[in-house]
C-alpha cells in the first residue's frame, strides 16, 4: 500500500506544511494536501498512516457537500483536472487525497464541541468539575454524556500543543462577535452531523471545525470537516458510559501512547505495524460508513 508522508512541488510556492496537510499557494487559490503523516498529543508521528489523506480528503469532501445549507465553505475542487495546470503534472501525488480552496483569512480558534466527556475534557473535569470555564454537574463520568453539547474552544498551534480556554478568553482572541457566530456555527454542525451519524449506528462524541473569513467578510467553513483526526467516533451498539468506547478515531494511537513510557515530546516512538493497521482499519470503517452508509 502505498503513501505520502511530505510533497515536494518544487515548481509551486509553499505556503505552510502542519500537522497532517501541507499547503501551496496557488494565487487565487490554495491548493491542501492530505499526507499520511499523523499526529498524537500535538507531536507529529515519523512513520505515516498509508492512504489516510485519501481518506481524510474523501469524508472532508462528503461535510462539506452535505453542509452548505448550514455555512458555506472554501471547497472548490477535488478533480485534479480542474485544478490550474502547474498541477497536472503531479496528478498521481495529488489524486484524491487534495482539495482547490478558496483563500480566506483563517479564524486562529480551534472551534470544539463535545457532546460526551473524554480526553482532555476528562481531565479538566476532574480537577476543576467544569470545562472551559463551563460548569457541569457532579458525578459525571468519563465517557458519559453530556446534559447537553458545549463550544469548548481551543487555541490554534501549527507546532506545540493547543490550549483550552474559555469563551470569555476566545472572544478576546477573535473578537466577540465572531466568536459569538463561530459558536453558533459549530453547534448547528455537531447536532447536523449527530443525527445523521446516529442514524448509521455512529456516536459523535466531539469534533472540531474550524472557519475563515472571505474576501466578501463572511465567515465560511475551512480546513478538514468531521473526520477521525479531528473528532470522536463511538461505535452505538458498544456504547456505556463509564467503559472506554470501541471507537473509529486515532484513539488506538492515543491509547498505545499512554501504554508506553513517552514525555509526550519529539521526537516520537516507533510505532507497532500492529497499531498503524489498525489504525487505518478504523479509518477506512468510519469512511464508509459516512460515505456510504
Amino acid at each position: 500500500m502505498q503513501s505520502l508522508y511530505k510533497t515536494n512541488f518544487n515548481d509551486i510556492p509553499l505556503l505552510k506544511r502542519g500537522k497532517v496537510r501541507d499547503v501551496y499557494d496557488l494565487g487565487e487559490y490554495l491548493l491542501i494536501v492530505a499526507t499520511d503523516r499523523i499526529s498524537a498529543f500535538d507531536v507529529i508521528m515519523e512513520q505515516p498512516i498509508p492512504n489516510k489523506g485519501k481518506v481524510l480528503t474523501q469524508i472532508s469532501n462528503y461535510w462539506f457537500n452535505n453542509t452548505k445549507h448550514i455555512i458555506s465553505n472554501h471547497l472548490t475542487s477535488t478533480d485534479v483536472n480542474e485544478y490550474p495546470a502547474i498541477c497536472h503534472k503531479y496528478k498521481n501525488e495529488l489524486e484524491n487525497r487534495s482539495m482547490l480552496v478558496r483563500k480566506t483569512n483563517p479564524i486562529l480558534l480551534e472551534c470544539v464541541v463535545r457532546n460526551y466527556i473524554a480526553g482532555s475534557g476528562w481531565k479538566e473535569y476532574l480537577s476543576k468539575s467544569s470545562i472551559c470555564g463551563i460548569d457541569l454537574p457532579n458525578g459525571l463520568t468519563e465517557y458519559g454524556k453530556l446534559p447537553h453539547p458545549i463550544f469548548t474552544p481551543s487555541t490554534k498551534a501549527d507546532v506545540g500543543h493547543d490550549e483550552n480556554i474559555d469563551f470569555m478568553c476566545a472572544s478576546e482572541i477573535i473578537g466577540k462577535d465572531i466568536a459569538i457566530k463561530v459558536k453558533e456555527y459549530s453547534l448547528e454542525l455537531f447536532n447536523y452531523a449527530t443525527t445523521k451519524l446516529l442514524n448509521k449506528g455512529i456516536i459523535l462524541a466531539d469534533t472540531k471545525f474550524e472557519f475563515g473569513i472571505d474576501n466578501e467578510n463572511n465567515i465560511i467553513l475551512i480546513d478538514e470537516v468531521l473526520t477521525p483526526d479531528s473528532s470522536r467516533f463511538w461505535l452505538l451498539s458498544d456504547y456505556e458510559a463509564g467503559k472506554t468506547p470501541y471507537n473509529f478515531d486515532k484513539q488506538v494511537l492515543r491509547d498505545y501512547l499512554e501504554s508506553i513510557v513517552w514525555n509526550k515530546q519529539p521526537p516520537p516512538p516507533t510505532l507497532p505495524p500492529e497499531i498503524i493497521n489498525k489504525t487505518i482499519d478504523r479509518y477506512n470503517f468510519i469512511s464508509a460508513k459516512i460515505i456510504e452508509g
